[in-house]
């Protein structure tokens, strides 16, 4: 189970890693956005030095409409666990994206009075 932190507009952060091709862990923080159906969003600068595999172009719905998007094979760190995924990448993410299909695999707990937020 990885502890997140509360943003200060209630957001909710997870520290994940990010796995290159080289076996090199990069930590960097995610967003988790409910409203994202997939496993995971980029901005496409963030591929640099990941060599992640391109896998197809895929036309994907968001709240600006339909946009095109990379999709690659990705390795990440979440909770001690190496998952490879597909991760949508694209020039107008600011953030990095987790989204909800992690919570098919992954229970959250998010408790803002306690200050409470896990996953996994």
């Amino acid at each position: 189970m990885i502890q997140g932190i509360f943003g200060n507009e209630g957001q909710l952060f997870f520290e994940i890693e990010f796995i290159n091709n080289d076996g090199l862990n990069l930590p960097v923080d995610a967003l988790l956005d409910t409203g994202f159906t997939g496993f995971m969003a980029i901005n496409e600068q963030d591929l640099d030095g990941l060599d992640w595999l391109f896998v197809r172009q895929e036309i994907l719905r968001t709240a600006q409409g339909e946009t095109n998007f990379n999709i690659y094979s990705g390795k990440v760190l979440l909770d001690g666990q190496e998952y490879e995924i597909p991760v949508c990448a694209g020039d107008e993410i600011t953030e990095v994206l987790l989204g909800s299909e992690w919570l098919k695999i992954l229970p959250l707990v998010v408790n803002f009075q306690a200050g409470i937020l896990t996953l996994g």
